[in-house]
């Protein structure tokens, strides 16, 4: 099993003709996800070859919807046009939207967030590297071959720590990886991750990545603490930041106490989240949680 992408679903790529999309969607079918369709209103009716398999392009995600039963779209579409893209998916009343664009305004993505919430879309994002369910799907920019199924779910802010925990616990593997991306807005948090992998079977162990700036993390322990039952393993990205400083992503700013990697860090472990001071510190706390037979949090 796995959360929010399985080997049943059916994905669209908004851009796929584009050359990040031709690229990314190559990367997408090598991994087994069965990408069904390209949405681009200029080029409806074309087909798209990808080393042998052909994909049709749509001109609306409705279209490619009715013709193929997709419900996942992953977006590589530019900044400018990224707002009407996603409420062009929750209009066709798709059920996951993956936002892979970066630089998208802040006010464009609060009225698209709002508006495919009201609709009941999820998103993932923006400025996030996607999710894979290793084995399965994989959905976005994540590399597949750094690791292999297994029963952790990890869920990150950061694109390239979510690869390298990936990679360090390449041997034991992962039920789904979520990068929720690291914007000031973003649609899926670390909550909706978190209760997902509660609920999942065949997830054993959480890893939660977070960074410094706003309080998500804060309010990430208060609901582990209070609703997750499982062992959760947390990091958090910027415990060298200087305050009052924006660093990396744009909702990574610090001021005075609020927002740091030790305040973030004080509030997990009060959860009774482990938490490591490095990747892969972080990494060989997962493994000895997996050693353990109670399996529990601290």
């Amino acid at each position: 099993m796995a959360i929010f992408l399985t080997k049943d679903s059916k994905v669209l790529v908004q851009g796929m003709t584009g050359a990040e999309g031709m690229k990314h969607t190559r990367r997408m079918l090598a991994a087994g996800t069965d990408v069904v369709g390209g949405v681009n209103p200029r080029k409806a009716g074309a087909e798209a070859d990808f080393d042998g398999r052909t994909v049709p392009v749509f001109g609306s995600v409705r279209t490619a919807m009715d013709a193929t039963g997709a419900d996942v779209t992953v977006l590589f579409v530019p900044p400018p046009f990224a707002r009407a893209a996603v409420i062009e998916a929750a209009d066709a009343g798709i059920p996951l939207a993956v936002v892979i664009t970066e630089g998208i305004p802040v006010h464009d993505a609060v009225a698209f967030q709002a508006y495919a919430r009201q609709r009941g879309t999820r998103v993932i994002g923006p400025n996030c590297p996607g999710l894979i369910s290793p084995g399965q799907s994989n959905a976005g920019i994540i590399p597949a071959d750094i690791t292999k199924p297994g029963r952790i779910g990890l869920v990150s802010k950061s694109g390239t720590l979510t690869y390298q925990l990936m990679y360090e616990l390449r041997d034991i593997g992962f039920s789904t990886c979520v990068g929720i991306g690291g914007d000031p807005v973003i649609g899926t948090t670390h909550i909706d991750a978190l209760a997902a992998f509660e609920a999942d079977p065949d997830t054993d162990v959480i890893v939660m990545i977070g960074e410094i700036g706003g309080d998500a993390e804060e309010r990430a322990a208060r609901f582990i603490a209070d609703q997750v039952t499982k062992p959760v393993v947390g990091y958090i990205a910027g415990f060298t930041a200087p305050e009052g400083k924006t660093m990396g992503h744009a909702g990574a700013i610090v001021s005075g106490s609020s927002g740091t990697a030790e305040a973030k860090r004080a509030a997990l472990e009060a959860g009774g989240v482990r938490v490591g001071a490095t990747p892969t510190e972080t990494a060989g706390l997962v493994l000895a949680l997996l050693a353990d037979p109670a399996g529990r949090r601290a």
